[in-house]
């Protein structure tokens, strides 16, 4: 291994650019003669349009062009798939509504997309929008996850008989029943995992060209996947072979699953660039965010447990209801069921699980991925349950999942939803956690709270999620006639430091030099091939398939260093970057054949000119990382306010590249979970669907001062279905800290007989709860 070889903490090399202004975001990137769009949205929920009047707009200064629904329809533009297809529990298959980038009947949810105004510059775009006149047809909405299935109730799509997108079920019912029949105990819970809405750093941006010379269309958008965005583009909706549609993402301040996706504004500056002549800008605002990013979460979760005399764990039963918001993004209907169902049997030992998951159309902002996609929603479900049962059965928490844990003997361990787990040793990550968080002094902790007039309270949660599987994906690896090293991968770093692990593991394989490896992502032209990032996929398998390019670089670099060496290809060893004769000083380093696979005159007969190779990587399962996160929170029963006091948490995560970067993953999903449990919520008023957390003044997101130092463990436990033994880490942040955080802040109001609060627990939710618990024994 090298110096900055896997294992090593090493410090982010793109963070250097990044640090000093010096990263080129698509907003940096200008072409001759752009235009620039505006979107017109919609301030209605629901409302048809009876006209869309323009002609004003089109006269104002400096508008080059004004393209509405009607013009995508009458030139063949097709509309945004929804690429997940779900059967029903029935067997039916469920109806999936395409999107329009441009309503021409109806507007579904306030910032609907009406019209685009393209114009010399945005003031003039914005001042043209104030000129079209929409006349609306005002009618009723519904905003709400659980009223949405009324019979009275609007409906989104009128060629639906009501709002239902889907009834999916997992698992086997009658197992469940019988489970349940034989319980002692019985014991249910409804949580609501609140909306979020994902607020990256960078807004989302998009520039269109279109080259006439070439009949090609060119996007530069920041993304999580230029390969994806190209494939949907060219498909369905411009209908083109692939080839004739390039998409560039340069670097990107954030994505967090949002950025997965095609949106509407994708599809219209590419529109408006071919027919106008020029290319067209657009550049999303903070208010588009709000209304127009995907969002995240919004299930409401019915969950019941049955259990043996002995708390052991017999069956599980789980109901979801999953608002999908008014269309369908690209996965949306993949990330309550398949995306995170199957985890709601969790680490224990639960012979009998079935999961119903109805899935509502409402006229809200449409519902996809975000960061730990359906993992996060069935880990919260799952241990406010467990929590939630043992105080109920006045079983310690900790010792009621001692009991049904899986047991590491018992690897691979196949659960009752089909997964199997290939490694881990749940127990241990909790007694480890435990142990290092002093759970033992806490009542002495808990006594002097209670002398200051304070509540504290003692949380914790154990995980496991299901990541870093799917379809493959595929790295190159290029060394030129230098002896310098690129790497050509489709996945795509929006803050990650893909850069960086990659070349460790490069150095690791091959001994070329960390400062020398460049990389390359994001321009689909360059990159032949990628599946993006997303489900913490890009170590797992991007590392996988650098591990198996790197063998190939190694075989055919052992062809070359032999014949250059005079010796037998068998006799040539590979370490550390050289290749020698085995027994003997006599060596090559790995640049030196680089140097001379370009020079034909050194090359062994059959073996072309060049060092570089490509390869993929498929998983054949996914990966199962998991841990335990423990919170220690300290509650002013007059305010209602939280101090969290502690945080630790113990991960396994399999195969470490980079200790730094890895608790860098995990320290950001622990502050966007203690997001959701403490502070974020997405809130639309119930009768007009008007978003009433439209901005930072409404919708409050985590600071500094909102988290404690977080410290952060590992064991580790080698991964079996990736050659590097890696677990992904991106999204494990999320998925422990909202169940750690409530159990912790139910804990500290049990005195008052409270058994659950729902997130986000704001201090003003905390002390109305606690005036209620008041009311009954001020009655007494």
């Amino acid at each position: 291994m090298g110096q900055f070889g896997m294992g090593q903490p090493v410090r982010r090399s793109e963070d250097r650019r990044f640090i000093t202004g010096r990263g080129r975001y698509t907003d940096d990137i200008v072409l001759p003669r752009q235009a620039h769009a505006y979107i017109l949205r919609s301030p209605h929920a629901h409302a048809r349009i009876r006209k869309i009047d323009t002609v004003a707009a089109a006269k104002a200064p400096g508008v080059v062009g004004i393209v509405t629904g009607s013009d995508l329809d009458r030139d063949g533009v097709g509309a945004i798939p929804c690429l997940t297809p779900i059967s029903n529990r029935d067997g039916s298959e469920a109806k999936l509504p395409a999107r329009k980038a441009l309503t021409t009947d109806k507007v579904r949810h306030v910032g609907d997309s009406v019209a685009m105004v393209v114009a010399e510059s945005l003031a003039q775009a914005k001042d043209a929008a104030e000129l079209i006149a929409v006349d609306y047809e005002i009618l009723p909405a519904v905003a709400d996850t659980l009223t949405a299935l009324d019979a009275k109730t609007p409906r989104v799509w009128d060629d639906l008989p009501s709002n239902l997108c889907f009834d999916w079920e997992v698992g086997k019912r009658k197992a469940v029943e019988a489970g349940f029949a034989k319980a002692k105990h019985r014991v249910s819970l409804t949580v609501v995992n609140n909306r979020l809405i994902v607020n990256s750093m960078e807004a989302r941006v998009a520039l269109g060209h279109y080259d006439e010379g070439e009949e090609r269309y060119h996007l530069y958008t920041s993304s999580q996947g230029s390969h994806t965005l190209r494939g949907v583009l060219a498909g369905p909706i411009f209908k083109v072979p692939e080839h004739r549609i390039r998409v560039v993402t340069p670097d990107v301040g954030g994505g967090f699953g949002m950025k997965l996706f095609v949106y509407p504004e994708h599809v219209l500056v590419l529109y408006a660039a071919k027919r106008f002549g020029r290319p067209v800008r657009w550049v999303g605002e903070r208010g588009d965010a709000f209304v127009t990013d995907t969002h995240g979460r919004d299930n409401v979760t019915e969950a019941e447990l049955a259990l043996d005399e002995n708390g052991k764990f017999l069956a599980l039963r789980v109901d979801i209801a999953a608002n999908m918001g008014a269309y369908l993004s690209l996965f949306s209907t993949f990330i309550p069921t398949g995306a995170g169902s199957a985890m709601h049997a969790g680490v224990y030992q639960t012979p009998a699980v079935v999961i119903r998951v109805k899935g509502v159309y409402t006229h809200t902002t449409p519902i996809d991925a975000y960061r730990g996609a359906g993992r996060p929603e069935a880990a919260y479900i799952l241990e406010r349950l467990v929590d939630h049962t043992a105080k109920q059965l006045k079983i310690d928490p900790a010792e009621l999942r001692r009991r049904n844990f899986i047991k590491p003997e018992q690897m691979p361990f196949r659960t009752a939803l089909d997964r199997t787990y290939d490694s881990g040793n749940f127990q241990r990550n909790m007694e480890d956690a435990l142990k290092a968080a002093n759970r033992a002094g806490f009542a002495r902790r808990r006594a002097e709270s209670q002398a200051k007039g304070k509540l504290r309270g003692f949380g914790f949660a154990t995980y496991i999620e299901e990541c870093g599987g799917g379809e493959g994906d595929m790295a190159e690896l290029r060394f030129d006639s230098s002896g310098e090293l690129t790497l050509l991968i489709g996945t795509q770093s929006s803050g990650q430091g893909h850069q960086t692990a990659y070349a460790q593991v490069i150095e690791e394989k091959l001994g070329v030099p960390f400062e020398s490896i460049r990389m390359l992502q994001g321009d689909s032209d360059v990159v032949s091939f990628g599946r993006g990032t997303g489900g913490s996929r890009s170590l797992p398998i991007g590392g996988g398939a650098i591990g198996r390019a790197a063998e190939k670089i190694i075989a055919k670099g052992r062809k070359i260093a032999a014949h250059k060496l005079e010796a037998s290809e068998a006799d040539i060893e590979f370490a550390d970057g050289v290749f020698s004769i085995a027994g003997t000083d006599r060596r090559l380093s790995i640049t030196d054949v680089a140097k001379a696979a370009f020079d034909s005159t050194q090359l062994p007969e059959g073996v072309d000119p060049g060092l570089d190779e490509s390869a993929q990587f498929t998983p054949p399962a996914s990966t199962f990382p998991n841990g335990c996160h423990v919170c220690e929170v300290e509650i002013d029963p007059d305010t209602g306010g939280v101090a969290i006091l502690r945080y630790l948490v113990v991960d396994d995560f399999g195969t470490v590249v980079n200790p730094l970067l890895l608790a860098g993953q995990v320290h950001g999903g622990i502050a966007q979970g203690v997001g959701q449990a403490l502070l974020e919520g997405c809130v639309y008023d119930a009768k007009s669907g008007q978003l009433v957390t439209g901005s930072f003044m409404d919708y409050c997101m985590p600071r500094a001062d909102n988290l404690p130092g977080i410290e952060f463990a590992y064991n580790v436990l080698q991964c079996t279905t990736n050659p590097l033994g890696i677990k992904g880490a991106g999204e494990a942040g999320a998925i422990g800290a909202p169940p750690a955080v409530i159990n912790a802040v139910v804990d500290a109001l049990s005195d008052y007989g409270i058994e659950h609060i729902d997130m986000p627990a704001t201090p003003r939710r905390i002390w109305e709860a606690i005036r209620q618990a008041r009311a009954p024994r001020a009655a007494e």
